[in-house]
Formats: structure tokens, sequence, C-alpha cells
């Protein structure tokens, strides 16, 4: 099969860990350019380390996605190292799920998830924009969310946040007149990328599982107790119900690698036996 992600220089915020690491180190493999972006520069710079020991290339910059200054400076050195930004990915990102309710102790976080997950991705987009365009084609890949689909109790932010995302990524396509491919994501639940660490009120998860949260809670705890039925954390199981972190991975370097002429426009996906996930 053809690899289309050899050679190309890519672009990933929040690379030190979740699925901007995983990304990062498997197009490597692969033989594209990685650039690495982080606001915790020790992560990023560990798997720019990791990369380059396995023969890669990669550089990690420090970078706040909310400030279009550090965003603008990252394109600019990835262009000067590599040459060229072929792929941007927009992947950093906090989910700090609360009820209205818990505004006093939320808002802060909510205006960081704003920050972060809006206005980076935004900062992300126009960063590279005339790059690209000068280019004469790239592809900017955008993390979403499936709370970016409807709203749901406890996430009013967040997935406000990632119907944001949605917006943006389908008006630039709209604009760049086929210059600059553009990729939606959208994760499911994938507990093992820490991004649970950022929930403000665990309680709030109620919104995207609804009526299944018990089950839901009871499947969290056996994993984490290791009493977890082997079907249910099995991918060659049909009843596969909590999907890792590298299928969300994987499904990125998909999108990316294809033909200049072919966009993969929106992604979802999720474990065949998740039945908990509205």
């Amino acid at each position: 099969m053809s690899n289309h992600i050899a050679g190309k220089s890519i672009v990933i915020t929040g690379a030190g860990g979740g699925f901007g690491k995983l990304v990062s180190e498997k197009a490597a493999a692969l033989g594209a350019k990685i650039t690495c972006a982080d606001i915790a520069l020790d992560a990023a710079e560990a798997v720019a380390a990791e990369i380059r020991s396995s023969g890669g290339a990669a550089h990690a910059l420090r970078t706040d996605v909310s400030s279009i200054a550090d965003m603008r400076a990252l394109a600019k050195a990835a262009v000067e190292k590599f040459g060229a930004i072929d792929v941007m990915i927009n992947n950093a990102g906090i989910m700090p799920l609360a009820f209205y309710a818990d505004h006093a102790d939320a808002i802060e976080a909510w205006h960081r998830c704003i920050d972060v997950n809006f206005k980076g991705v935004l900062n992300g987009m126009v960063a590279v924009h005339d790059q690209m365009i000068a280019q004469g084609r790239g592809h900017i890949v955008n993390l979403s969310s499936i709370y970016g689909n409807f709203p749901v109790v406890g996430a009013a932010v967040y997935g406000a946040t990632k119907t944001a995302v949605n917006f943006l990524s389908e008006s630039l396509r709209f604009e760049s007149h086929g210059k600059i491919k553009v990729t939606i994501v959208k994760p499911t639940g994938v507990p093992a990328t820490g991004l649970a660490g950022t929930i403000v009120n665990q309680a709030a998860a109620v919104g995207i599982v609804g009526q299944n949260m018990p089950d839901f809670m009871e499947l969290l705890g056996r994993m984490a107790d290791g009493s977890v039925a082997a079907e249910l954390i099995d991918a060659d199981s049909i009843g596969y119900a909590s999907l890792a972190p590298e299928y969300i991975a994987d499904a990125i370097l998909y999108v990316i690698d294809q033909p200049w002429g072919v966009v993969i426009g929106d992604i979802t996906v999720r474990a065949s036996g998740d039945v908990f996930v509205l």
C-alpha cells in the first residue's frame, strides 16, 4: 500500500501525551517529520527525543495554544526546520465537565477550556493558513468530539467548544477553495487518555451516557480493579467496550494517509461494544 505520510512535515499540539504523543510516534515511524508542541516542554521534548533515538525526525517547542504569538512562532519554527507545514493537527484540549450549578468551582476551568479548545484551534488554523496557501496545499486536522454533535447536561461549555471546532473547520473548507484539506476527528469515550483528569464534576458525565450511567461506572470500576470480563477489553471481540487511545491515533493517521486529492471530511471511531455513550 502507498504511504502518503512519509516525508510530510506535521505539526501536532498537545504532543506531550494522549493522542498527540501516539500520533507523533506513529507518524514519525512512517517517515513524517514531526514538530511536537505542548505547554509542557519536558513532555514534548521527551516525545521528540524518543522519535530521534529511533531514527526519526522531530523537534519540540513549548507552546501555549491560546497565544497567537506562540502559535505563529510554532509555525515559523516548523517551516525553518522542515521547509513546509503539510499537516497541522490541532489536538490540544481539556474537558472540564460540570453543571451550571458548579459554576463557582468550574468557571476558571471553563474559561481555560474556551482558550484551549476554541481559541487554540482557531489560532492553529490561522497560524498555518498563509503558509499552506503559499505552498498551494495543506491539511488541517481538528480534534472535536461527539460532545459537539448535540447539547447534553453537564457539558455546556465543553460541548460548545467542540461545536465551535466543527463550525471553524467547515468554514475553512469552504474558504480555502480546495487548497487546504480539513478533517474533523470526533473521539468517543476513550478513558485511558487522561482527559478525564480535567473533569470538574464526575457526575456531569451523565449527559453523554444518560440512563447507562450505572453500567458505565461499573465498567470503569471493573477496569480499574482488574475484574472486567476479558471480551470487554479485547479489541478482537465484538463486545469490546472501552476504546484504547491508539485506535483514535490510527484514525488520525488514516485521514492523513490519503492522496492530496482525497479528503476524509470527518471521522468518528467507537468501540463496537460501547453501548453506553449516546
